[in-house]
């Protein structure tokens, strides 16, 4: 099926973000974020060289794909998207770029998006990838650099760095392109390549990316994998399909050919221990309706623990989702 047509059919979609900073849960040395989880690094100013401790720890032993997809199929979504990269630039697939990965770096040592990919595959789900292909904490040239102090929190404060301007401060000196050139085209290569066919490439964030940076992503994307659809977060004009802001629930009907709207289940999208306030099941429902009567995708978000277990209120709330 043309994956245009299948996108506008599906309506509803799980997204998970799991990563390093779901060891933290939303804590650092006492502190409690009121931000969004999987900014942890960036909210706390966590210095790389203690960052990368994480991954001596990293091993969700309870991680089970199967698992994790069936909960999204009995739910009746029929897509999932998990990030294989963030901001950190952590990547949970086996990277032969750089070591900084879920094989090479943690005790666990399993491509988390290979199982991903083969469980969506047995259960007929299709697979999306999240890719953060400008900001990257990890790297002295990640972009974020014209953001400057400008992520917007839960609480509608403006100061954190969209840039790792805490290992790198000298923000004037640094040159996206050099990050571009050698860590996200490829690994973005790997992932075209390594991992069947993917419904769609969900790029984050772009600000220093330039249309031919932009462009040339797109391209290769479709170079790779031509019925690969790419969400417009790869900056500049560009993408198969618009994402609306992150939490936004449109009025309007959009008249755009495909559009979906990336949302959370409780208030962060990386796992917060004590982030309880999670949506019922019936306002997930609610949600649900709204959008798709409105010609809109309905993405719906759990950051699972660092265990690798989808939080049980979670589990409890997709299950009613997912009942007749």
């Amino acid at each position: 099926m043309d994956n245009r047509k299948w996108f506008k059919e599906a309506q509803f979609g799980m997204m998970i973000h799991f990563g390093l900073y779901s060891l933290l849960g939303g804590e650092w040395k006492g502190g409690r974020m009121d931000d969004v989880g999987e900014w942890a690094q960036a909210h706390f100013r966590i210095p790389n060289a203690e960052y990368e401790q994480l991954a001596r720890i990293f091993n969700p032993i309870y991680f089970d794909a199967e698992e994790w997809v069936l909960t999204a199929k009995n739910a009746g979504m029929k897509y999932f998207v998990i990030t294989s990269k963030h901001h950190d630039g952590f990547a949970l697939f086996d990277s032969a770029y750089d070591d900084w990965n879920v094989v090479k770096a943690t005790p666990f040592g399993r491509d988390i998006i290979a199982e991903i990919g083969e469980a969506c595959y047995k259960h007929g789900l299709k697979l999306g990838l999240y890719y953060s292909q400008e900001i990257d904490w990890h790297e002295p040239h990640g972009g974020g650099v014209g953001r400057g102090r400008t992520h917007i929190g839960n609480d509608g404060r403006f100061d954190v760095s969209w840039t790792n301007d805490w290992d790198f401060p000298e923000n004037d000196k640094k040159n996206f392109a050099l990050c571009f050139e050698s860590k996200i085209k490829t690994q973005v290569k790997e992932l075209l390549t390594k991992y069947g066919d993917l419904c769609l490439m969900w790029f984050d964030t772009p600000k220093d990316i330039t249309p031919e940076q932009s462009r040339e992503l797109f391209d290769l994307v479709k170079h790779y994998q031509p019925d690969c659809l790419v969400n417009s977060r790869i900056g500049n004009g560009m993408g198969d399909y618009r994402s609306m802001g992150d939490n936004v629930i449109p009025d309007e009907y959009m008249k755009e050919l495909l559009v979906e709207s990336p949302t959370t289940l409780n208030d962060t999208w990386g796992y917060k221990s004590f982030d309880n306030n999670w949506k019922d099941a019936n306002k997930v429902k609610e949600i649900k309706k709204h959008l798709n009567d409105r010609g809109v995708n309905y993405l719906l978000n759990v950051g699972p623990d660092p265990l690798g277990r989808i939080p049980a209120p979670a589990i409890d709330i997709l299950k009613i989702v997912g009942s007749k």
